[in-house]
């Protein structure tokens, strides 16, 4: 672990995707190599793209790379798709639509599979982001698979969320559902040549204002990826939510709320891998019939694991 680290410091890429490709496989060591990547830690800008499957996500990010490489910047992206049924591998690997990045040195691209995980995003997409930061990239953007209205772990991962949209593709009802409307930082309308631009931005502006603060306002940008347009204001606009966050009491209070539910997040990992190898080496699990009761079995089990661990 002490040998990926320093390979990591040094700004060596293999180290990097080796130590993502461990948090993915769940590697018993994983936890002292996190621990250690933590202390890396270089403050990157966590950006979020989420939004409907359809919506252009890949594309914008694709066009926002280029942008910000403009700037100077080096970019990560992590690129989370559904996942293989065969393989457990991503499924779509978004990436090929960013392949004029591959040669530049400057940007990252790793798809992850979402491994069955109900919240649009991979379990390890975290753990990645991280090591990512500790490597030294300026920017590292998390493109997640298409969302509904539960899928919004983006939100714990991310500073600011950007919900990507399009005119006439149902996303108007979207909105208004509880879960999309209170994670975005900030609205996306791409494809804003299509007919319907004015009447979703409408929409839009009354959502805003309903849940609008007196310090912030979600804002609304519109883009085409195809001609390159609203590139410059959007990536403006990620910046100067950023700066929010990191001037004002609001900002503190949702990284700390981020940590909190990390925290949980890792116990409950912990507490769960424990009870699998316990219930596994005992063979518990053979017991299972197809109408047993699982709150019982469940309660059952559960009391046995503490009772095991009371004796060691």
């Amino acid at each position: 672990m002490h040998e990926i680290v320093e390979r990591i410091k040094n700004k060596d890429v293999r180290a990097l995707a080796r130590a993502i490709t461990m948090v993915e496989n769940d590697h018993p060591e994983k936890l002292d190599l996190l621990s250690d990547i933590f202390s890396l830690k270089k403050h990157a800008l966590y950006v979020g793209l989420t939004g409907s499957p359809g919506a252009g996500k890949s594309s914008l990010v694709n066009r926002l790379i280029s942008h910000i490489r403009q700037e100077g910047k080096t970019v990560a992206v992590i690129a989370v798709d559904p996942t293989s049924p065969f393989s457990g591998g991503a499924l779509l690997g978004d990436r090929v639509r960013m392949n004029e990045h591959f040669t530049d040195d400057g940007v990252f691209i790793r798809s992850m599979a979402t491994r069955g995980s109900l919240g649009g995003l991979a379990r390890a997409t975290k753990d990645a982001v991280r090591i990512c930061d500790a490597y030294g990239y300026d920017v590292v953007i998390v493109e997640t698979v298409g969302v509904g209205q539960s899928e919004l772990d983006i939100m714990k991962i991310v500073d600011t969320t950007a919900v990507v949209m399009t005119p006439n593709s149902g996303d108007v009802l979207q909105i208004f559902k509880a879960g999309i409307m209170e994670i975005a930082d900030l609205f996306v309308i791409n494809k804003a040549d299509l007919h319907g631009v004015g009447k979703l931005k409408a929409l839009l502006k009354e959502l805003v204002m309903m849940t609008a603060t007196e310090k912030h306002m979600t804002s609304i940008v519109k883009t085409i990826t195809t001609e390159n347009k609203g590139i410059d204001k959007l990536w403006a606009k990620i910046k100067e939510h950023h700066d929010y966050l990191y001037r004002t009491e609001e900002g503190r209070k949702q990284r700390i709320q981020q940590q909190e539910l990390e925290i949980y997040e890792l116990i409950r990992e912990e507490i769960w891998r424990d009870v699998r190898n316990y219930l596994e080496s005992n063979n518990e699990l053979a017991t299972i019939e197809a109408d047993s009761d699982p709150y019982k079995l469940a309660s059952k089990w559960y009391e046995q694991w503490k009772k095991e661990g009371e004796r060691k």
